[in-house]
């Protein structure tokens, strides 16, 4: 397995007919740990949130650096996460035969409470975060990333049994003949497969809306407009969820560059809430601490194993 090179990584995440399965996913999230693990590249503690590391690659990749981990999330080992994997998958299938009711049962709640499936997530999405961060365009890291986050999330939540796909509508703008707004929604998901008839030719009744990505920076605002304008538009309540990996990045600290910021504007978030609509949901695989202690955004914001485990089967209840 360590004879596979980093270079070679870079090839299968930018193979874009990769990653149709989650064991896609698992056989490279564990083949760049053991890489990891072999040839040790510089470990960064983040001198301002000690849970943070980077690591920095060596000069064959231009001493290019990664994207904060949070080690209270990521698995370095590579054996540990090959197990906790297996486990992932289990679980996901008892979902999918107790149409969510595994999540009831002593031995699910538990390994809920182990935060084992955030865990797995993340560490599956930060693995490919590291090794598109060695790409020479950072440009082109984080389009990558970002559309292997949303496929990570579709094949999951299909893994439980839900029906989920991207969807691209375009709906006409009422009193403006001939004129129509495109939307590119990241995530439609239900319970069945939805048959759509000429008055709900765009978003059936009993799917859900889901918008993926790997931060909210920069992006929280469009969520919030897309629920005000699909349901404007469209006449009806539409149930529109948000789905985020982590909102932190590197920062200057001092005299360290390693330092952690976040990305997560609270004020906004309220703010939006309050003069457009509330999301249906608000969901994070590493949540910011504020997001535990603050009461309004507590009531608002749930870790992504809430969604897995109870949302999304609340969501789409018939």
């Amino acid at each position: 397995m360590t004879d596979v090179t980093l270079g070679d990584l870079q090839e299968s995440v930018r193979d874009r007919t990769a990653f149709q399965k989650l064991d896609d996913y698992q056989s490279v999230g564990r083949t760049f740990l053991a890489l990891i693990q072999a040839e040790q590249p510089t470990r960064i503690v983040s001198p301002s949130q000690p849970n943070y590391i980077f690591y920095q690659y060596d000069q064959g990749y231009n001493h290019k650096i990664t994207r904060p981990l949070n080690t209270d999330l990521f698995i370095e080992s590579a054996a540990g996460f090959g197990q906790e994997f297996g486990r992932l998958m289990d679980f996901l299938g008892d979902l999918r035969r107790q149409h969510g009711a595994a999540g009831d049962e002593e031995e699910a709640r538990k390994y809920v409470e182990s935060n084992a499936i955030n865990r797995m997530v993340y560490t599956l999405q930060q693995a490919i975060g590291c090794i598109s961060d060695s790409f020479e365009d950072a440009n082109q890291s984080r389009k990558r990333a970002g559309q292997l986050f949303e496929n990570l999330i579709k094949l999951v939540i299909r893994e439980t049994g839900v029906e989920c796909e991207p969807r691209t509508i375009n709906i006409p703008i009422p009193d403006n003949p001939g004129y129509e707004m495109s939307y590119e929604l990241d995530l439609v998901f239900s319970r069945d497969k939805a048959i759509l008839a000429s008055e709900t030719k765009f978003i059936h009744p009993s799917e859900v809306v889901g918008s993926v990505k790997t931060t909210s920076k920069d992006r929280i605002d469009k969520v919030f407009l897309d629920k005000y304008l699909l349901t404007k538009l469209l006449g009806r309540d539409i149930p529109v969820v948000a789905i985020f990996l982590h909102d932190v990045q590197r920062a200057r600290r001092g005299n360290s560059i390693f330092g952690i910021n976040s990305t997560f504007k609270s004020n906004h978030f309220l703010g939006y809430t309050v003069a457009l609509n509330r999301l249906d949901g608000v969901y994070y695989v590493d949540p910011r601490p504020e997001m535990r202690t603050n009461p309004r955004l507590r009531e608002q914001i749930s870790d992504f194993q809430r969604f897995l485990v109870r949302d999304l089967w609340t969501l789409t209840e018939g």
